[in-house]
């Protein structure tokens, strides 16, 4: 299916989601645990779109989610409840009744003030919840600071050597079922050793608590990395960019291989919950160049996109390789790709070597499936673009591009400024 066909249909920016990456994605972690009991349990966090999560239902996924949103979304798309784990330090009564009532298979909590608070939540509701506290093991994955999480630098989860003081205390609460002890260490991680550091660590500790309570599960996190940059794009030494020897990029078979021995022993069900890992390189943002400037040395290329619709670059300075829709020849030039929106930081690349473009063409950025569209926002009123979801030969919209009135339609002027003149409403345009 040409992303130029696409862009005709549906305009542009645009992002774009393949079927059949999902699947293989998914499919080839899954077999690769085999055959340890597990479930993959897809991070909703990393692509929310229905379209994608009924996909990864029908395939037997389970969820990983951090709000109630999310666990609406996941029933709105098929998938269920009970396969559902809940993550995230800050769930609130609502959520957690909300949780409770749907049937989910485990809470993940971050805190001991949260088990207070789902035990308080269960005994109204006359249960009991199950959850499973998560260990913070202190293993430096030496990944990008904002996406670390299993350091006692970090927000989330209990230290290790508190845990089974934690479990204790739990375990004489009425309204608590100890189901499991669950981990994650953080994202983008392009290399094996630290999970299997981690797992080293957590693995006795889980076979300890399966003993004492009769735990059902171990859940050592997502965070498996992908590849941002082909071996054909320009060199780049910073933390997103992944080795182009094949013995460093981390994929299932390595991973499972790795980590499968350690967790046989462990006698639990093993959850894994990843998320960027299956639908990061599944998607690409399309966008149309509006202009070529050039500013004394700097050549920029200006495309309808911008940091509202991806904002990992100006985030993170993350890394998304970009191509032109239609291969061009000639020799490259160092360019800014920026969006249209009032910020320096509204860019998707900087001193970037890009064949040349003119206004009108279309350009893609790559690996754009996961963080994408989630992250977007209405900044200086800009719509919400469409996502389109490829299956073979088959496109359709799962998401349309938002109409500019909807971006206020639930804003109000107050009584006191009195009653503005209605004025005639202007034809409707492509946003």
């Amino acid at each position: 299916m040409a992303l130029e066909t696409l862009a005709a249909r549906y305009g542009t920016p645009l992002y774009v989601y393949s079927t059949h990456t999902l699947l293989d994605h998914f499919t080839k972690l899954d077999s690769a645990l085999a055959p340890l009991d597990h479930l993959v349990c897809f991070a909703v966090k990393a692509n929310s779109n229905l379209g994608v999560l009924r996909t990864l239902a029908e395939a037997g996924s389970g969820f990983d989610i951090v709000s109630e949103g999310e666990l609406r979304r996941v029933i709105a798309a098929g998938g269920d409840p009970t396969r559902c784990v809940f993550a995230g330090v800050g769930k609130s009564e609502r959520e957690i009744e909300f949780a409770i009532r749907q049937g989910i298979y485990s809470f993940n909590v971050e805190s001991e003030p949260e088990i207070e608070r789902i035990d308080r939540v269960a005994k109204r509701l006359g249960c009991r919840a199950p959850v499973a506290v998560r260990v913070n093991p202190n293993v430096d994955a030496h990944t990008h600071a904002k996406i670390t999480t299993g350091t006692y630098e970090n927000k989330f989860g209990i230290a290790i050597e508190q845990i089974e003081a934690v479990y204790a205390r739990a375990s004489r609460r009425r309204n608590i079922q100890l189901r499991g002890l669950q981990m994650h260490i953080g994202s983008q991680l392009t290399e094996v050793a630290p999970f299997r550091q981690a797992v080293e660590k957590v693995a006795p500790l889980a076979r300890r608590l399966h003993e004492k309570y009769g735990l059902e599960f171990l859940s050592i996190g997502g965070g498996i990395g992908i590849v941002y940059q082909s071996a054909l794009a320009s060199g780049d030494p910073r933390w997103w960019t992944a080795s182009k020897e094949a013995k460093s990029i981390l994929t299932p078979a390595t991973y499972a291989a790795t980590l499968k021995p350690l967790l046989q022993s462990v006698g639990l069900r093993i959850l894994v919950e990843p998320g960027r890992f299956i639908v990061g390189n599944a998607g690409a943002l399309v966008t149309r160049v509006e202009f070529v400037k050039r500013t004394g040395s700097k050549n920029f290329v200006i495309v309808d996109a911008a940091m509202n619709d991806l904002i990992r670059p100006a985030f993170y300075d993350a890394y998304h390789e970009i191509v032109p829709i239609r291969r061009k020849a000639g020799a490259m030039i160092s360019s800014d790709v920026v969006g249209p929106i009032c910020e320096s930081g509204d860019y998707f690349a900087k001193n970037r070597p890009l064949p040349k473009v003119r206004e009108g063409d279309l350009i893609a950025l790559l690996s754009a499936g996961a963080y994408g569209a989630v992250m977007s926002s209405n900044y200086n009123s800009r719509a919400l673009v469409a996502e389109a979801l490829v299956h073979g030969d088959q496109a359709e919209l799962v998401r349309e591009r938002q109409e500019l009135e909807e971006i206020w339609a639930r804003e109000r002027v107050p009584s006191w400024l009195g009653r503005q003149k209605a004025k005639k409403r202007p034809a409707r345009g492509r946003a």
